[in-house]
């Protein structure tokens, strides 16, 4: 239902539409009908959401109740300014890695602080139209931190679904392996039963149904039995909301002053150049991965619901969203593809469902508090294995072991150990650039320059014999203008004319520019004519803005016909001038 964009227009001179998503649903026509699959499925998505959005404020390091916020606060704006029509955002699995350590280190209001500068950077970066770059992202990249993230989050679960008796968990993944192995011994099988029975129950739940969400049915398994083993023997005992975090308050959303919030676990939040640094650093990882996950997860949107999105329009919304959130307790929210999915099955129509959704979660709040807080947080660390499960897509990345080309394999293999080694942003750097590198390696394979023999067809018949068309194929940029030139420096024959037939190099770059313009120098001094032929646009430009249409001995035509009619009279006129002895310029 929503309008799509035209994209027959460049992204940059697009016009900006906030709020393009529910403005084409609400120009196409809303009717009740759509009202009522969109409260339907916003509370499909809310009663998924409403555990999972407290899971991942615990596994950031926060109070579960600023999960709900995020949820509340970021979905709401989010969707109301979005270029998705039924994408649900807030906050999701994949930011666990990157948010835990800024809050060990910096505590709640760095985490806010880091938020705030995210969101301003995917706010810059939709006002500047770089929306469309998430395609320049590969897919073994995206694949290969994303089952490395997975793995990350279902290790961290360990200590919640085992009841491991951990302080703190160190800040690189071999340290936490060893510190929850070497704590071990310290289980509690109140906990590990509850949480068994949970993973049980959501794995039981989703292979029989998908009308049902899973959590609706497993966390109140788990909730029960927990009450019923402490109803057994007082000293059964497992951990809770409640025990841990003494419950969650009842109160809505309330306006507060991200740097200045009260942590009881960290002091005021230092403003010194390291803190400014960090955080900085801190934000322009969690900016990076918002926008992929954000982009990401409105693609597979339109790909499941057939409609369109605006992924600039998007960005900026992310970005207004994550700032605002922040002013009310929440953190770092971007698209959620497994809530997004939930809310497409369940019938959205448009991003009233998630607007639905976040309302359902506020009245979660303020009705049923008390009783969230009885929800074991083994239970919660189920619910999080599942989702990392889910997030893997094992099936997906062995498939693509077995398909992919080797230096695919290879970069999915990095990009996974990076990650789960060092982080995201260190995987998704070293990835993009690894991936550009064999891009260019493979583009330079498919550039090269050949002559043209006589059994090529030649407009208007064979040339004279002083006359020779080379071919050159494929962009000529700096990763292959210099092997491709080197051809036209190795012309041994006696030439009076040379023509370039450049009609397949869509692309010339100033490392191309001057590879080719100094071995058209060693064929003018050596006094043959040059004509290039079948200039492309870019290269037309580049080539005059270089000067090249005031030189005496060469000249270039968009025409292939017109220049091989210029060469064959020149040819004609001309004698051959090029020895074996020729020297090399440039």
């Amino acid at each position: 239902m929503s309008s799509a964009p035209n994209t027959s227009v460049p992204p940059r001179e697009r016009p900006l539409r906030i709020a393009s998503a529910l403005r084409g649903v609400l120009a196409s026509g809303y009717g009740p009908g759509d009202l009522r699959r969109d409260l339907v499925a916003g509370c499909t998505v809310g009663i998924v959401a409403l555990p999972l959005s407290m899971a991942l404020a615990i596994a950031t390091g926060a109070p579960p109740q600023y999960g709900l916020y995020t949820a509340i606060v970021a979905g709401t704006i989010v969707a109301l300014l979005g270029g998705s029509a039924v994408q649900v955002s807030g906050p999701t699995a994949a930011f666990v890695v990157i948010l835990a350590p800024i809050t060990a280190q910096y505590g709640m209001p760095g985490l806010l602080v880091a938020t705030i500068i995210a969101g301003l950077i995917l706010l810059v970066m939709g006002l500047a139209r770089l929306g469309s770059w998430i395609e320049f992202v590969p897919y073994p990249v995206t694949t290969g931190f994303t089952a490395g993230i997975a793995v990350v989050i279902a290790t961290l679960q360990l200590r919640d679904l085992l009841g491991l008796h951990v302080e703190s968990l160190p800040d690189h993944y071999i340290d936490r392996v060893l510190a929850l192995w070497q704590a071990l011994p310290s289980w509690r099988w109140v906990d590990a039963l509850v949480g068994a029975v949970t993973l049980a129950a959501l794995l039981l739940t989703t292979r029989l149904t998908r009308h049902v969400p899973a959590a609706l049915v497993a966390i109140p398994l788990g909730a029960l039995l927990a009450l019923a083993l402490h109803a057994a023997n007082p000293d059964w005992n497992a951990e809770t909301i409640q025990s841990r975090f003494g419950g969650i308050p009842k109160e809505p959303p309330a306006l507060v002053l991200p740097w200045a919030l009260q942590d009881p676990s960290h002091g005021p939040l230092p403003f010194n150049w390291d803190a400014v640094r960090g955080l900085a650093l801190s934000g322009l990882a969690i900016a990076l991965l918002g926008a992929i996950e954000s982009l990401l997860s409105a693609v597979v949107a339109s790909g499941i619901s057939g409609t369109e999105h605006d992924p600039d329009a998007e960005l900026v919304a992310q970005g207004v969203g994550n700032i605002v959130a922040q002013f009310f307790g929440g953190f770092a929210a971007t698209g959620a593809i497994a809530r997004t999915a939930a809310n497409i099955r369940a019938g959205a129509r448009s991003p009233i469902a998630a607007i639905v959704h976040a309302v359902f979660l506020l009245g979660a709040i303020v009705l049923a508090a008390p009783v969230l807080a009885y929800i074991p947080m083994a239970s919660m660390a189920a619910l999080l294995i599942l989702v990392a499960w889910n997030m893997a897509e094992v099936r997906h990345f062995i498939h693509t072991l077995h398909v992919a080309p080797s230096g695919d394999r290879f970069l999915l293999l990095l990009c996974f150990g990076l990650t789960v080694v060092f982080d995201m942003t260190v995987a998704v750097t070293v990835g993009v650039v690894l991936a550009a590198l064999m891009f260019m390696s493979r583009m330079a394979g498919q550039t090269g320059i050949q002559m043209v023999g006589e059994h090529h067809a030649i407009p208007g018949g064979p040339l004279p014999p002083h006359v020779l068309v080379y071919e050159v194929r494929g962009p000529l940029f700096f990763g292959a203008a210099q092997r491709a030139v080197s051809v036209l420096k190795r012309i041994d024959r006696e030439l009076s004319v040379v023509v370039l037939d450049v009609r397949s190099v869509p692309v010339l770059d100033q490392t191309g520019l001057v590879s080719l313009e100094s071995a058209l120098a060693k064929l003018h001094a050596t006094h043959v004519y040059t004509i290039v032929a079948g200039v492309q646009p870019q290269p037309m430009a580049l080539m005059a803005r270089a000067g090249w249409g005031n030189r005496e001995w060469l000249s270039f035509y968009t025409s292939f016909d017109e220049a091989i009619g210029i060469a064959r009279t020149l040819g004609e006129l001309l004698p051959p001038a090029i020895k074996r002895s020729a020297p090399e310029v440039g």
